[in-house]
This record gives structure tokens, sequence and C-alpha cells, in this order.
């Protein structure tokens, strides 16, 4: 060998080996990723959890020695709460619990406590009972048959079932208590809203949590279909959860999904539009982002709808019938305090395209009032396809150079609504500011259905008792000098916003025509990081859908959102007025919008 070569390959040694120590090292010594120090509750993918389904009819031995079910509460509410006698969360929520027993009793609600700590004692158990003056039944199971049929994470989960043995709700009790904190109250009660609203025969806001406590390490395991899936034991919940909602008498659901007949009868679109995920409508991919109001259908309930329809529609034993659902008549958010509507009868074809429509409606309210909740409620929604509300201040009022004049939906965005998304309620301590003496815009986006109709939409408003801790506001992020050339099938339009202040980002509202095809909304962070945080690969025009983030996303001043729209302007696109044309940003549905609107607030 060349001596040089030698040479040159010894010295080498050394640096190579230095490298290969040091690479190896610091891959031994990079820190491991730990949760935070102090842990609040959060939201879960509910569907993941089993809310929804009805629960076997696991039956179980109370430490007082008598046998019982589930089915024994047939016809009541039933909170399971999972608990032991070690874990200092049990301690501090047990006389919260009492609290409930007693103020919840009285409305027919039955309390069963749940212990599947290992190595816990009938002594110690009666010995809490005791202490804390627990009046449901306590059971010790360190099998766990209970705890994982309700796939239980921690020893402070709550659990709500209907009188049909359906969960409804699971997760924390409230937010007072939590790991590495403790408030003096509590500043959301997930138990209580849950209880009053499944007493009240209604949907929970919040159906799944995060329940901070003690980690049970249960072996859940992967969800199986059940054995035999018939109508009253599971298809019924699935329609109950995901279509009823809209496809009911005075809704604008083609036609209703409300009993065996009726799904039966529709069963061939049903199998079409959920096969192609059409139905529910939700287009977020589902790899980017986790969402609050996420309406697809997870796996595991749409192969278990499609196997169903596949095997005969078998109905199945009715004493596994759903407990009927009691949907709000009227407004969904309660009693408004103030109801606003179109100052005129709005009048539709039976045929034909509708031009959007403007109609100011004056608030004439005499002081500033701040919106706790609002819906907006059309006369005859089968013919509305959306209806969108921007607010303009009166020129002297004191914030009126905060918010410029409405430009086609650019600026001074209030409220929207589509079919089964028309209402929004904040949560305490966040409102939308209303000036006194303002003016609400409502476009109003009609489509004959064959029959002549005449509308006058409405909107309710519930106020908050006074200026909120925090005023959410909504940011339209728009790009309105643009061109799609004729012919066009993926053009993208992007626009952004750079954060003048450190903000909490709660929710996405993206908005075009019929040439829409995709959107995508980013984050671009100080540091340089670009961070997908919206997906939306099939946008469909017909449905103006809100993706509210299950966990809010704070921004730093400076971090731009950056937001962009493809649209498809050929001839491959069946919904194209004229493929030849050049398109332009404009307000009616044969022009283009390119609007990501978000909603947010301030951070301190």
């Amino acid at each position: 060998m060349n001596r040089r070569l030698c040479l040159v390959l010894l010295a080498a040694l050394p640096a190579a080996l230095l490298s290969f120590v040091s690479a190896a090292f610091s891959q031994e010594v990079e820190p491991e990723k730990t949760e935070e120090l102090r842990q609040p509750p959060r939201l879960l993918d509910h569907r993941q959890y089993r809310v929804g389904e009805l629960i076997e009819d696991v039956a179980f031995t109370d430490i007082q020695g008598k046998a019982g079910k589930l089915s024994d509460y047939a016809g009541k509410t039933l909170v399971v709460f999972t608990t032991n006698t070690t874990c200092p969360l049990c301690k501090r929520y047990a006389p919260t619990l009492v609290e409930f027993e007693k103020a919840y009793g009285e409305k027919g609600v039955q309390f069963l406590y749940l212990n599947v700590t290992e190595g816990e004692t009938v002594e110690s158990a009666r010995k809490a009972v005791k202490d804390y003056g627990f009046a449901g039944r306590y059971v010790l199971d360190p099998t766990a048959l209970l705890g994982k049929a309700l796939r239980a994470l921690t020893t402070t989960d709550a659990f709500v079932l209907d009188g049909a043995r359906t969960l409804r709700y699971r997760g924390a009790v409230d937010d007072q208590y939590g790991i590495g904190y403790m408030l003096d109250k509590p500043r959301v009660h997930y138990l209580r809203d849950a209880l009053n609203s499944v007493v009240a025969g209604e949907d929970p806001m919040f159906k799944a949590t995060w329940a901070p406590g003690c980690d049970l390490a249960l072996e859940l395991g992967e969800l199986m279909a059940p054995s035999g899936v018939t109508w009253h034991s599971r298809v019924s919940r699935i329609i109950q959860a995901n279509c009823q909602e809209c496809h009911r008498e005075g809704e604008n659901g083609p036609f209703e999904l409300m009993t065996y007949a009726q799904v039966k009868a529709q069963r061939g679109m049903i199998k079409k539009v959920v096969k192609n995920r059409t139905m529910p409508p939700w287009f977020a991919d589902e790899k980017v982002g986790h969402w609050r109001n996420d309406r697809s259908l997870s796996e595991r309930d749409r192969e278990d709808l499609l196997a169903w329809l596949d095997n005969g529609l078998p109905e199945g034993d009715a004493k596994d019938a759903a407990q009927e659902r009691k949907w709000p008549q009227g407004w969904r958010i309660g009693k408004p305090e103030a109801v606003l509507e179109l100052p005129e009868v709005q009048k539709i074809p039976a045929k034909g395209e509708v031009k959007y429509r403007y109609v100011n409606v004056e608030t004439n309210f005499e002081e500033d009032r701040w919106v706790q909740a609002m819906e907006i409620r059309p006369t005859a929604p089968q013919v509305v396809h959306h209806v969108l509300v921007f607010l303009k201040y009166p020129r002297k009022h004191p914030r009126a150079k905060e918010q410029p004049n409405d430009m086609g939906g650019l600026n001074g965005y209030f409220m929207g609504m589509v079919p089964g998304q028309g209402h929004v309620q904040f949560p305490e301590g966040q409102a939308k500011f209303l000036p006194k003496g303002a003016t609400l815009v409502f476009q109003l986006h009609y489509t004959a259905n064959g029959v002549e109709a005449e509308d006058r939409t409405k909107m309710g408003l519930i106020f908050a008792p006074g200026a909120p801790a925090v005023e959410v506001h909504t940011k339209g992020i728009a790009n309105t000098f643009f061109r799609i050339p004729a012919g066009a099938d993926n053009h993208a339009i992007t626009a952004s916003w750079t954060l003048p202040q450190a903000a909490r980002i709660l929710s996405f509202d993206p908005h075009a025509h019929v040439r829409g095809k995709a959107w995508r909304y980013e984050v671009l962070w100080p540091d340089g990081k670009r961070e997908t945080i919206l997906e939306i690969p099939r946008y469909d025009f017909n449905w103006q859908l809100l993706y509210e983030l299950a966990e809010p996303l704070d921004l730093p001043k400076g971090a731009k959102i950056i937001v962009t729209a493809w649209y498809d302007n050929s001839d491959k696109n069946p919904a194209n007025p004229d493929p030849k044309a050049d398109v332009f940003f404009g307000e009616q549905t044969w022009e283009e919008m390119m609007i990501g609107y978000v909603n947010w607030h301030a951070l301190d």
C-alpha cells in the first residue's frame, strides 16, 4: 500500500472514531419528551371512546355483597365514577360528587362508584364511603370488566349513561382540580353541563375529555365491531348521532331518518354517500389537526353501518333500542333575549338560479352589547343554502375605526349558517361585541327546489351580563386581486395575515364559490418553521363549514397565517358556469371569492 495513503487513513481514524462516539453519545443523552407539569382536562375525540354506543350489560357485585348489572338502571340516567382510596384527586373531588348526588338525585340520576385498583380492600372502600358520605353503590372490581367496557383512563373519569345504556359523556367533572394545580372554583363544568343535557334529552356540547387523575393503565385493546350489528343495538345510535340533526321534520334534510322504516327506505342513497364519505359533511384531512366539531363518521361506525346495509338491515331486539332524543323545537340556544328578522319576506322561485341577496337589518340597541350566543333560523330552511351576517358600525361610534366597512364579506363577519350548523355558543368569559346602533347585513343564498317558497330568516341573540374576559374577533384573510385563467384546473391563490399581537386561534371558516377545489391553512412561525394546521383536499361549496380546534392554538406576535385555495375553472368541473371565461373576485356564485376566516382573541 502507498505509504502516504496509509498515513492519511491512520490520521482519519481518530476523527472518524470521535465522530461515531460523539453521534452515539448525543443519541444517548437526547432528552426524553415529558408532559407538562400542570395538566388541566383536555378534549378527546369522542368517537374513539364509545360515546354514542350501547354499553354491554356488565354484571358487578358491590361492597355490600349485592349483585347487580347495568340494566338495573334502565330508564334512568346513571353516572359511573372511577375512583380509588389513595389518589389525591379522587379525594379532592369526593365532596363535589356528594353535592352532585344530592342535586341530581332529585332528578332521578343514579350514581355508581367503580374502583378497579388492584390491592384495594373492602374495608378501605367502606371507610371511604363513610368518610365522604357517598350514597351510590360502590364496586371493587380489580378485573376491571366495566372499566374496560367504558374505556376508563384515570381514577377521576366520570361516565354518563342514559336510560338505554348509551354512553353520552365521558371525562372530567370540571377543571377545578388538575395535575399540579387547583382553583378556588371551576371555570368549565363538564359533568354538570352533560347531566343537564342528558336529563333534558339533549346532546352534551362536550362529549369526551381527558380527566386529570391517577392513570389506570387498563389493557383496553382495539375496539372491535360488536357481533350481530342490528338497528336497535348499534345502527339507530349512529343515525341518531350523525344524521337526525338535519334529517327530521322542520329541518333542511331532504328526507327524514327518524325510524327504522325511513332508514330502510333510503338505504341505497345512505350507502352511496357514506361509502363516498360525502355524508356526514366533513372535509378536513384527518391527518392534520383535531377538531371539536368533527362531523365525520369514525372508521368503526362507518364499517358497521355499511356492513349492516349489506347484511339485510337486521332490526334486532327492541330491548336494545336507543332512548329517543328530544330534539330542540325552535331555538337551540334557548329562548333569545332579542330576535332580529328580515324586514320583508323573501320570495324564492320554484326554478332557476337565485342571485345572492343582501338585506340590511337594523339592531336599534341603545347601548353596546356583548353576544354570548346567537343562532340563525330560516323560516324556509329547505331553500336556504347559507346565510352570512356582517356587522357595520355606526360612523360615529367610538370604535368605528377598528372595523372597516364591509366589502363583500372581507370585513365585519359576525355569524354564519349552513345546514346543520347555524348556532354559536361561546364559552363562559368569551363574547362578540355588538355596538349600539349597528346594522347587520344578511347575505342570503337561496336555492330553488321545484316549489315556490317564502322566507323571513331570523337571528336570535343571548347577551353576556357584562364585558367578557376576552373579546372574540373574526379576521378575513383575503385576496381580491386575482385572475383565474379560463380552463385552469388547479389554480392556486394565496393570502396571509401577520399577527399584530399574540393571539389564541379558535376556528377557521374557508369561503369560495363553485370553482373552489381545496384549501390549506398554514402557520409561519417567527423562527421560520412552517406548519400546516388545516388541510381540506375536497372543498365543497355546498357546505360552508366551520372547523373548531379541539385545543386552541396560541401564536406569538409576528407569526403569519398563510391561506391557500385552489380552483378548478376547467370543463372538468361540472359546476363551472363558464370554463371559457377568466374569473375575478366577485360576490355572486358565478364569480369567485378567496376568504379564509379566522376566529381568534388576543392574549395578554
